[in-house]
C-alpha cells in the first residue's frame, strides 16, 4: 500500500477545517439566540440607570411627574429619591368616583411597590386598571426625567445646593360638582407651615361637609408635607379637588425653589415697588378683584396694599334691595376687618349671609392674586 506523504496530510486537514467553518457559518441562525435577552438586559440596565439618575451627580429629594389625563381622571406620580435610589413612589392624583375609587385603591399600591422594587419605569400593568396603570407609567417616566435633569426638590445634588422656597403659593382653582376648591400653602425654607382652602364648596350640606373636611385636610398637609393626604369620608369630591389644587400649589413652590429664591404666588402688580436688590417684589397700591356673581347680586372687593401687606379691604359691589341690604350691612364690615387681620381670603363665612360671604371671598382672592399676596 502506498503511504501518504506527511505534507499532503496537513494540506487535507486544513482544507477539511476550512470547509467545516464555512458550513457552520452557513448554518448560523439569522438572529443570535442571545440577542433578545442581551437587548432586554441592556434596556433594563438603561431604564434602571434612568431611574437612579444616570451617570450624573447623585440626586436626593422629591420630584413630581407631569399630570397625565386618562378617560377616568388624571394620574400624577411623585417620587422620593435618596442618593439616586427611589425610596418611595406615590400617586398624588388618581381617578376616583364610582368604580374608579376601588380600582385606584387596588392598583396604585401595587404600582408604587413595583417602582421601588424595580427602580425603573418598566413596571407591570395592573389587571383591571389598564388606564390608570398607563397614566401612572407616563407620569412616572416624567418624574424620572425631571430627576435626571436635576429637578429633584427639597434635597441636594453634589456640585451645588438646592434653593428652598419661602412664601405663600396659591394652587389652581379646581372645579368639583359641588363648587370650586382652591388651596393656599405657606412655605418656610422648603417646609409647608400652613395650608388653607381659600375656596371650598358651600351652601346646603356642602357647608357642613367643608367644615368637616377642610380642617382635617389642612392639618394633614402640614403633617405629611405632600399632596398625598387621605380623602375625608363623606367629602370625596371636596377632598379630591383639594388634593389637585394642593399639588398645583406645591408645584409652584417647587418652581420657586428651582429659581433660587423666595416666591409669592400670584402675579405681581404693575404698580408694585421693588424692595431692594435681589428681593421679592413687594406690591403697594390698590387692587380690585374680579366680580363674583351670587344669587342675590354681584360682589366685588378692592384691597389697599402697602409693602406687600393688606391695610384695607372694601366691597365696591355688594347685594342690595330688600333683606339683602341688611345682610350686606351686617356682613361686609366683618369680612373687611377679617381680610386685614388674616391677610388672606380664608375669612369666616358670616352666618345668615352665606352667598355674600362666598362671593366676597372669591373676589378677595382675585385681588390678592393680583397683588401677589
Amino acid at each position: 500500500m502506498r503511504k501518504s506523504h506527511p505534507l499532503r496530510r496537513v494540506v487535507l486537514a486544513s482544507a477539511a477545517t476550512v470547509s467545516g467553518i464555512v458550513l457552520l457559518l452557513t448554518l448560523k441562525p439569522s438572529s443570535d439566540p442571545g440577542s433578545s435577552s442581551a437587548q432586554a438586559a441592556g434596556t433594563g440596565a438603561s431604564a434602571q440607570e434612568a431611574a437612579q439618575g444616570g451617570a450624573g451627580a447623585p440626586v436626593t429629594g422629591t420630584v413630581t411627574g407631569d399630570a397625565v389625563q386618562t378617560q377616568f381622571g388624571n394620574v400624577q406620580v411623585k417620587l422620593t429619591i435618596d442618593n439616586n435610589r427611589i425610596t418611595k413612589a406615590e400617586a398624588v392624583q388618581a381617578p376616583s368616583g364610582g368604580t374608579s375609587t376601588q380600582k385606584t385603591a387596588d392598583a396604585v399600591p401595587k404600582l408604587n411597590a413595583d417602582v421601588v422594587a424595580k427602580q425603573s419605569p418598566n413596571i407591570d400593568t395592573v389587571s383591571g386598571a389598564t388606564y390608570t396603570s398607563e397614566g401612572y407609567k407616563k407620569s412616572l417616566q416624567s418624574a424620572i426625567d425631571k430627576a435626571n435633569s436635576g429637578g429633584a426638590q427639597g434635597g441636594s445634588q453634589s456640585g451645588g445646593g438646592q434653593a428652598q422656597a419661602s412664601g405663600s403659593f396659591t394652587g389652581d382653582a379646581v372645579q368639583t360638582q359641588f363648587g370650586d376648591v382652591q388651596v393656599q400653602i405657606t412655605v418656610a425654607n422648603g417646609k409647608i407651615t400652613k395650608a388653607e382652602a381659600v375656596k371650598a364648596p358651600s351652601g346646603g350640606t356642602s357647608t357642613q361637609k367643608t367644615e368637616q373636611s377642610v380642617p382635617k385636610l389642612n392639618s394633614e398637609v402640614v403633617a405629611k408635607q405632600s399632596a398625598n393626604v387621605d380623602t375625608v369620608s363623606g367629602a370625596t369630591s371636596t377632598s379630591e379637588g383639594y388634593k389637585k389644587s394642593l399639588q398645583s400649589a406645591i408645584d409652584k413652590a417647587n418652581a420657586g425653589s428651582a429659581q433660587g429664591g423666595s416666591q409669592s404666588s400670584g402675579n405681581q402688580s404693575g404698580g408694585g415697588q421693588q424692595s431692594g436688590s435681589g428681593q421679592q417684589q413687594q406690591a403697594s397700591g390698590t387692587f380690585t378683584g374680579e366680580v363674583a356673581q351670587t344669587q342675590f347680586g354681584d360682589v366685588q372687593v378692592r384691597i389697599t396694599v402697602a409693602g406687600g401687606k393688606v391695610t384695607k379691604a372694601e366691597a365696591v359691589k355688594a347685594p342690595s334691595g330688600g333683606t339683602s341690604t341688611q345682610k350686606t350691612e351686617q356682613s361686609v364690615p366683618k369680612l373687611n376687618s377679617e381680610a386685614v387681620t388674616k391677610q388672606s381670603a380664608n375669612v369666616d363665612t358670616v352666618s345668615g349671609a352665606t352667598s355674600t360671604s362666598e362671593g366676597y371671598k372669591k373676589s378677595l382672592q382675585s385681588a390678592l392674586d393680583q397683588a401677589g399676596i
